[in-house]
């Protein structure tokens, strides 16, 4: 089985190839991610369908500055460009359970 380390680097991969396919496969079919404007995405199908039309434009990419893991969790600090004029900073947490991540957390 793989370590969450490994799954949260197979996931930023594929968010930077915009591998709509690879990208779902690192989540777990009932994975919750806590964005950072307050919203939720629930399930997998939720994240196929708002990443889809993100990788479509084939312009974001993460680069991860700093990585911190611990048990389950994977924390990173990304810079994503992309999404706005700027490059967007941000701490993400990640939580990986059976070889998925089931939880993401957005935090500032």
């Amino acid at each position: 089985m793989s370590t969450p380390h490994q799954v949260v680097a197979r996931q930023l991969a594929a968010y930077n190839s915009h591998d709509i396919e690879a990208f779902c496969a690192t989540y777990a079919e009932d994975a919750v991610v806590h964005r950072r404007d307050g919203s939720t995405l629930n399930g997998r199908k939720a994240l196929r369908d708002t990443y889809a039309e993100l990788f479509a434009k084939g312009r974001c990419r993460a680069v991860v500055t700093g990585r911190l893991t611990q048990g389950d969790w994977v924390v990173d600090h990304e810079e994503a460009h992309g999404l706005s004029e700027e490059p967007v900073r941000v701490l993400v947490a990640y939580r990986v359970r059976h070889g998925r991540i089931d939880r993401v957390d957005f935090l500032g």
